[in-house]
């Protein structure tokens, strides 16, 4: 019998917005697995999911190693034995600041391998233990980004644009399957990506938000909670602006 608590995969659980998913759908009842490179973090964040009262296993993998993620599956199959994944939730991205003239290629080869690289390869490990159940969802990280521009980030802007793409035409492959795919698009978000901006820098985005205020990253684990809930049962191929507003 397939267990009735949901169960959520999330990667980059171990800081930001990753670290406030899992901390969200810990209090929702979900079982967790989380998938992250600092190992000590993410022993802590297990440990805060548990005094929530979280079943949590934790995975330390890198997701550039496309070998490393096909085992990292392997044990997920493994722990799931009869139960049926119900949610990816990829967190894990990378930021890229730099004017085109100035981008290395071996920069732009790394950032590519995380943000649409191990994307497709988790979308397509995920879904296959979905198809299983004909039920599941992938929820990806985009970006707003990728859909009005960044000067100095035309690299990652464009890795948010292939999730964007991604997004919609997985929900129309796996769809018929009873497998939903969606995006939330955060704005500019306080966490470790965005830290070494300027008070300056800061203060220039501000402006351009409606709300004239930086986002947190509870703010947008809020928005991916709903997304993971019964109560989104029928939104698919949709990206949710999570932006206060930047993107108007």
């Amino acid at each position: 019998m397939i267990s009735k608590t949901p169960v959520s995969l999330i990667t980059g659980a171990s800081r930001g917005i990753g670290r406030a998913v899992a901390l969200h759908l810990a209090k929702a009842g979900h079982e967790l697995m989380l998938v992250a490179r600092d190992p000590t973090a993410l022993e802590q964040v297990q440990a805060d999911c548990q005094a929530l009262g979280a079943l949590v296993s934790i995975h330390v993998v890198d997701l550039t190693d496309r070998d490393a993620v096909t085992a990292l599956f392997r044990r997920v199959h493994t722990e799931l034995q009869d139960k049926a994944l119900s949610h990816l939730v990829h967190c894990a991205g990378q930021m890229q600041d730099a004017l085109l003239a100035m981008t290395r290629l071996a920069d732009m080869d790394k950032l590519l391998a995380l943000n649409v690289g191990a994307t497709v390869q988790l979308c397509q490990l995920a879904s296959k233990l979905m198809l299983r159940h004909k039920s599941g969802h992938l929820l990806l990280l985009s970006s707003k980004v990728a859909e009005s521009g960044s000067a100095g980030q035309a690299v990652y802007a464009a890795s948010k644009g292939a999730v964007s793409a991604l997004v919609k035409s997985l929900a129309k492959e796996l769809g018929p399957n009873g497998i939903r795919v969606n995006a939330v698009a955060p704005g500019f978000i306080e966490t470790d990506l965005t830290a070494h901006y300027s008070e300056d820098k800061k203060q220039q985005l501000i402006a351009q938000i409606s709300l004239r205020r930086l986002g947190q990253a509870d703010e947008v684990a809020a928005a991916i909670q709903f997304l993971c809930s019964n109560d989104a049962r029928y939104i698919t191929g949709h990206i949710l602006a999570v932006d206060g507003g930047f993107s108007l």
